[in-house]
């Protein structure tokens, strides 16, 4: 999915499906967000060997990962040096994230970790694409649609 004619297009609150497995296996960015509806946004991630998603927390905000491929190690927990709750998964697993717990994935394998998230209120731009973490850092135009439902709320946490 790194080619941007493979890429799925986020139609924004509109009816649709696709391949979810296939697309997250075959996604190459960092970040993509797939859809973007007024209460959720699915986005789908590719976090190479040795890398992460990166320490946060969402405070108003439950989280569900999926891993499609690779493998990796979860950590969370009440404070971002407190990750108390440790898990090797792999494909097929899925991660929950309370609201408001510290949380990290960590590619343990030797393949990129293909992963895609479901947020819930959504919490990028639709169809934004970051190639890399170090774009996703960069990027501060990265806001919800004003269409979308947020809840007033306390920003995002990052360790």
């Amino acid at each position: 999915m790194g080619n941007p004619t493979d890429r799925i297009k986020d139609i924004g609150p509109q009816p649709q499906s696709f391949d979810i497995e296939r697309a997250t296996k075959a996604n190459t960015d960092y970040r993509s967000v797939a859809w973007s509806g007024r209460y959720l946004q699915v986005t789908l991630m590719s976090i190479p060997v040795g890398g992460d998603i990166g320490l946060e927390a969402h405070p108003e905000t439950d989280q569900f990962l999926r891993l499609d491929a690779g493998s990796g190690r979860v950590q969370m927990g009440p404070a971002k040096d407190e990750l108390t709750f440790e898990e090797e998964v792999t494909d097929g697993w899925c991660v929950l994230v309370p609201a408001g717990t510290w949380h990290n994935i960590t590619n343990i394998g030797t393949t990129p970790m293909q992963v895609y998230a479901i947020y819930a209120p959504a919490h990028h731009s639709p169809g934004k694409v970051h190639p890399t973490a170090a774009a996703a850092e960069a990027d501060k135009d990265d806001e919800p649609a004003a269409w979308s439902v947020q809840l007033k709320h306390a920003p995002d946490k990052h360790g």
